[in-house]
């Protein structure tokens, strides 16, 4: 069954594009608005209405049970799902992290401390090799970089991003210089420079972090640059399809029924919704209904605001949350995540500050998993959609962890001893420990 098949791109437009190289089942880059198609190549935005271009592939001489038993004898990482993906078909012999196939933790616990009855699972993405979900968006964007010949590979980054592009492209054997708003925790300052890569700050948030890589990809001074997340960012979003193949291979092949998702720049649900929606055009999963919720900060939540208020347009927001790596005030997807949201039946929410370092807490106590801030926040909204009721409890639901807690342990600063004892027996009695 073919899935967003596309005729052959040749004699199409588009002075970056690069027609013959290898990337697989990718055939073209498609625009999310206006359906224009370029042939493959760095370039990211539509030259007919300036709208996001993403791969298109031809899957149509793949047959159901022939591809379950090719990804199931794949590697334990995110290449078993290659037949899938914008990456040639060697791409597991490369020098490259490997991310991906992380557990999905049956949380038991959390389900009863939440109401939740129809099982409740967390997809734990920390145990990645940096540490966040950022390792399997990089690792396609590495191999789009290797295509197209570029010998420098940056970001522009809210921190768990930097971190992700320097140990790749030291792995691979590339050049880093990676760009982050200069008040980034300082644990993934620590991070993104260990590599030893260029770590630059630039003074302002993440959107002007952002605008600066866009300048400076047009400049001289950034020739032979792959920006993961501008000029390859069709590549590199398709990474996030990936934790959908997982959670629905992890779940027997079939799909959940909820799911919630952090929201940066909303790509990350949005290509989830993509990988959903490609297992069941492929007869992978059985297609049945499932419903997909974003979780915001609600001091970033541009997208939630726009939901709660009935608007297709996301107004921008100056950020001020401590979940940084969610603090994106002009999200790109913005606008999709709205529509995924209302056409699946979900939605989007927003929990403060003070509950975010809860359901952080929450989580440690319940499952053992340490959680950042962008996981306090997700499971901070589950407890509010499930209080609220737009979350069904009966139903089979998964919530994402997207980091580790360890990279932003401010958050959680007045954790400590719960007492301090003399080394004998009464001691520890006095402390009502017996």
């Amino acid at each position: 069954m073919a899935v967003q098949t596309v005729a052959s791109s040749t004699g199409a437009t588009g002075s970056a594009a690069t027609p013959d190289v290898d990337l697989g089942p990718a055939a073209a880059l498609s625009c999310r608005e206006c359906g224009h198609r370029v042939p493959l190549g760095p370039v990211f935005a539509c030259q007919e209405c300036f709208g996001p271009l993403e791969i298109a592939y031809d899957f149509s001489s793949y047959g159901a049970e022939e591809l379950r038993r090719r990804i199931e004898a794949g590697p334990a990482n995110i290449w078993r799902y290659a037949p899938l993906l914008p990456v040639p078909a060697d791409v597991a012999g490369k020098p490259n992290l490997n991310p991906g196939w992380t557990p999905l933790v049956k949380a038991d616990n959390l389900a009863r401390e939440l109401g939740v009855t129809g099982g409740l699972f967390v997809k734990d993405d920390s145990g990645n090799p940096t540490h966040s979900f950022k390792d399997r968006v990089v690792a396609q964007a590495l191999e789009a970089a290797r295509a197209f010949g570029f010998t420098t590979l940056s970001c522009s980054s809210t921190g768990n991003l930097a971190g992700a592009v320097g140990a790749a492209a030291a792995r691979a054997g590339f050049r880093s210089c990676v760009f982050i708003p200069h008040d980034l925790e300082q644990g993934k300052v620590v991070m993104a420079a260990v590599y030893g890569g260029e770590l630059v700050g630039i003074e302002g948030n993440y959107d002007d972090v952002n605008r600066f890589c866009s300048e400076l990809i047009g400049d001289p001074a950034g020739e032979g640059w792959g920006f993961v997340n501008v000029n390859l960012r069709p590549y590199y979003a398709e990474g996030s399809k990936t934790l959908a193949y997982e959670i629905c291979e992890q779940l027997g092949w079939r799909l959940p029924d909820q799911i919630v998702v952090p929201i940066a720049s909303g790509s990350q649900l949005t290509k989830i919704d993509k990988g959903l929606r490609e297992l069941i055009e492929l007869g992978l999963v059985e297609d049945r209904p499932y419903k997909i919720f974003g979780a915001q900060a609600a001091g970033c939540s541009p997208v939630s605001a726009a939901f709660k208020a009935g608007h297709d347009v996301v107004r921008p927001q100056k950020p001020d949350t401590i979940a940084k790596s969610l603090a994106i005030g002009n999200p790109a997807d913005g606008p999709y995540v709205l529509d995924i949201a209302r056409r699946t039946g979900g939605a989007v929410e927003d929990v403060t500050d003070e509950q975010v370092v809860d359901a952080i807490r929450l989580l440690a106590r319940t499952e053992g998993i340490f959680a950042e801030t962008a996981g306090g926040v997700t499971v901070g909204v589950t407890r509010k959609l499930v209080d609220s009721g737009l979350l069904d409890p009966s139903l089979t639901t998964v919530v994402l962890n997207t980091g580790d807690g360890l990279k932003t342990l401010d958050a959680v600063a007045g954790t400590g001893l719960t007492a301090t004892i003399r080394p004998n027996l009464d001691s520890f009695r006095e402390a009502g420990l017996a």
